[in-house]
């Protein structure tokens, strides 16, 4: 929802500041790389305990995650490359940090509390796969009512008010399920207006023969009897 809405404004108007950076020689690679160094330390703070320091990362780790594409705008230096890299960047951070709920979950709660934020975790890795899946065959499967945004919004809900950690996380599990239930259909409904009709079907393979033409066959009969008559010779 926020991608689809509200990213491409922010981001433009974070233009300046990409090109500040740009200026000072720090690259999108460099931005993405110090989120992914920032999310790993906010997983370890969680871990421990340090619910606010916690928050902090996380909302530091997301103004990154805007930064870097300020910055590759900003120097026009969009790449495959670079794509790549910030997707795999954010499934580890998304790891990460949820491991560090779970973790924290499991040194307090004593149950099986911890699950819950691996579950949540399961789903996130879910709907992103649906999205890379779907855009390698072609499709679209961008969009949902829990992106990866909102799901940050809401644990860092959850880490700013801890008592309310735990029916966060339920929240977000229901939404990412959900989101990926939207995907799954949006993308099935594309594929299946794409399957082509039967006159688009290429014929099939036992489709190709065609009846001899007369000439075909008065052709085809000379050459038999020439074979004959060459067996037949003395």
């Amino acid at each position: 929802m926020f991608d689809g809405r509200f990213r491409q404004g922010v981001e433009r108007g974070l233009g300046p500041v990409g090109s500040t950076l740009r200026q000072l020689g720090i690259t999108a690679d460099h931005v993405t790389a110090a989120g992914l160094v920032v999310s790993v330390a906010t997983g370890l703070a969680v871990a421990n305990g340090w619910l606010i320091a916690g928050l902090a990362g996380l909302i530091f780790s997301g103004a990154l995650d805007l930064f870097d594409g300020a910055v590759a705008k900003a120097s026009k230096s969009s790449t495959p490359r670079g794509a790549f890299f910030d997707s795999v960047s954010d499934r580890v951070s998304d790891a990460v940090v949820l491991g560090g709920v779970a973790w924290y979950l499991a040194s307090v709660k004593h149950g099986h509390a911890s699950v819950l934020a691996l579950a949540v975790l399961a789903a996130s890795m879910l709907i992103s796969y649906e999205r890379a899946r779907a855009e390698a065959l072609g499709f679209q499967a961008r969009g949902g009512l829990m992106e990866r945004a909102e799901r940050m919004i809401l644990l860092g809900v959850g880490l700013a008010f801890s008592v309310v950690l735990v029916p966060v996380l339920w929240v977000m599990l229901a939404l990412t399920l959900f989101t990926a239930v939207q995907r799954f259909v949006r993308v099935w409904r594309q594929a299946s207006a794409a399957r082509p009709t039967n006159a688009e079907r290429p014929p099939a393979r036992w489709r190709t023969w065609r009846p001899l033409s007369e000439a075909d066959d008065g052709g085809w009969r000379a050459r038999r009897a020439e074979r004959r008559r060459v067996r037949t010779r003395p």
